[in-house]
C-alpha cells in the first residue's frame, strides 16, 4: 500500500508539474480539483498503509477498495494500447487483494481501536 501511495504521489508531483508548466488543458480549474483528489487519495493510501502495518482492523476494507480502484482503471488501460502500463496496475493490484485475504494478514490485521498495540 505504501509503494502504491509513494507512485500515486510520484504521479501527481508529474501531473502538477505539467500543469506548472503550461500544459494544455480543457479546464484550469478541473485539472486542479483532479490534482487536489490525486493528493488526497494519496494521503488516504499512506492512512490505510500505516494502520494496516499496525494491525488495526479497518485498513483492509480501505486496501480493498483501493485495489478494487486500480482494478477499473487497469483493464481499460491494458486493453486501451498500453499494455505496460496495465500490467503495472494489475499486477500488483491482484497480488495485494489476494494477499488481503491470506489467513495470516487477517490474523495480524485483528486489532480493534481499543486493544493493545499488536506489535
Amino acid at each position: 500500500m505504501a509503494a502504491e501511495a509513494t507512485a500515486l504521489l510520484g504521479s501527481a508531483a508529474w501531473y502538477g508539474l505539467q500543469l506548472l508548466t503550461g500544459a494544455p488543458v480543457l479546464s484550469f480549474w478541473g485539472a486542479v480539483f483532479t490534482l487536489g483528489l490525486l493528493l488526497a487519495f494519496s494521503a488516504w493510501l499512506y492512512a490505510v498503509a500505516v494502520f494496516l502495518f499496525r494491525g488495526f482492523r479497518w485498513p483492509r476494507a480501505g486496501a480493498l477498495v483501493a485495489q478494487l480502484f486500480v482494478l477499473t482503471i487497469g483493464f481499460p488501460t491494458l486493453t486501451g494500447g498500453y499494455p505496460l502500463a496495465g500490467l503495472a496496475m494489475l499486477v500488483p493490484a491482484a497480488v495485494s487483494i489476494v494477499l488481503l485475504f491470506n489467513k495470516r494478514v487477517i490474523q495480524y490485521a485483528s486489532r480493534a481501536a481499543g486493544s493493545p498495540p499488536a506489535l
